[in-house]
């Protein structure tokens, strides 16, 4: 275990509900936010679960993207659902698993208010590579999180 962080369970700094870090319920290796308000805190510094960050604010969530796939021919839309969270104190931006006990309908309000991202936020985060899904993007959002158009 030498070098690695140990995932446990923890307390939401922004809705204050306990979370269980067993990737049994949440099928992620290294779980980073809430499942009920989605809020994160700023831990990882260069890679998912070091948790070697200084800055530990909170992470609000931002939006939704879809990561992006590394091969060459992969269809539009192809990419995995991810959250966007932007750290309150010092505004590092990450994108982050979706996890399988997230509440849907909650990831469905982060999209739901990301449409309406100042633009630029919008051109922050794709100057990182980040595109937020926007209006258009409803039907692979709803068939992401609900199964259906």
């Amino acid at each position: 275990m030498r070098g690695r962080a140990i995932n446990s369970d923890f307390r939401c700094l922004h809705c204050r509900q306990i979370v269980s870090a067993d990737n049994f319920l949440s099928g992620v290796q290294h779980r980073n936010h809430c499942p009920y308000c989605l809020w994160s805190r700023h831990l990882d510094l260069q890679r998912p679960g070091d948790r070697l960050a200084a800055c530990k604010a909170e992470m609000r969530p931002v939006g939704l993207t879809l990561k992006t796939a590394a091969k060459k021919y992969a269809a539009p839309y192809s990419g995995e659902l991810m959250l966007i969270h932007q750290c309150v104190e010092c505004g590092k931006v990450s994108i982050n698993r979706i996890a399988a006990d997230d509440i849907t309908e909650t990831l469905y309000e982060v999209y739901q208010s990301s449409r309406k991202m100042a633009p630029f936020i919008r051109r922050q985060l794709q100057a990182r590579g980040i595109l937020a899904l926007r209006a258009a993007d409803l039907n692979v959002v709803n068939v992401r999180l609900f199964g259906k158009n």
